[in-house]
């Protein structure tokens, strides 16, 4: 069995001085952290069969999922993929819906139907826009997509409910509008995906 391979999101001094900068809070749990590493994965097929066993679960669970499914499975490529039922798919731990997702992808992908690399070349927006199509997809799945494999600079999801809470725990904040959130994001900009990365650590940390 080939492991899904991983590597790092890449990020340096620029991007944490000028979060420093622009945040006092953000800049001492920073501090407070130091660097934090995040796991990404830079096939495109994969990191996006990766998001949809993610959605609406811990991240414990999609673990033990996505471990089971490379075990079980084989190789996570639309060839493999889709030479497997999706009952196959569902036994892995996932919902029927989601594993219909998934097959359906995979499906598309090795017919020639979607052309899944073609996303590399497009702005954030538009690879969102493409993805929401696909049935099973939301804003939330194609923004994971975005940071944890194709390294975009300047992703904060709402949707993600980790990101949420970290953001409220580093302003102290019972309750956390759209709009405030809309701030902060700003704030954050050109550099949001790292400002994400700390959300996430300070969300369990």
């Amino acid at each position: 069995m080939n492991r899904v391979v991983t590597k790092l999101f890449e990020y340096g001094q620029t991007e944490i001085e000028y979060l420093k900068k622009q945040d006092e809070n953000l800049g001492r749990a920073i501090d407070r952290l130091g660097k934090v590493e995040r796991e990404i994965i830079p096939d495109l097929f994969s990191a996006l069969v990766y998001a949809i066993v993610g959605q609406l679960v811990s991240v414990k669970v999609a673990h033990t999922v996505w471990d089971r499914m490379q075990v079980r499975l084989g190789d996570i490529t639309p060839k493999n993929i889709s030479s497997h039922s999706v009952n196959d798919i569902q036994n892995c731990g996932m919902t029927m819906k989601k594993a219909a997702c998934i097959h359906s992808i995979a499906h598309a992908i090795k017919a020639g139907e979607w052309d899944i690399e073609a996303l590399r070349d497009l702005p954030d927006d538009e690879v969102i826009r493409l993805l929401t199509m696909l049935n099973g997809i939301g804003r939330w799945t194609a923004e994971m997509l975005l940071i944890n494999s194709m390294e975009r600079q300047d992703v904060v999801s709402w949707g993600d409910m980790a990101i949420r809470r970290g953001m409220m725990k580093l302003y102290n904040l019972s309750d956390l509008s759209k709009a405030e959130f809309e701030q902060y994001r700003q704030t954050y900009s050109p550099f949001g995906s790292v400002a994400s990365i700390y959300l996430w650590a300070i969300s369990f940390d």
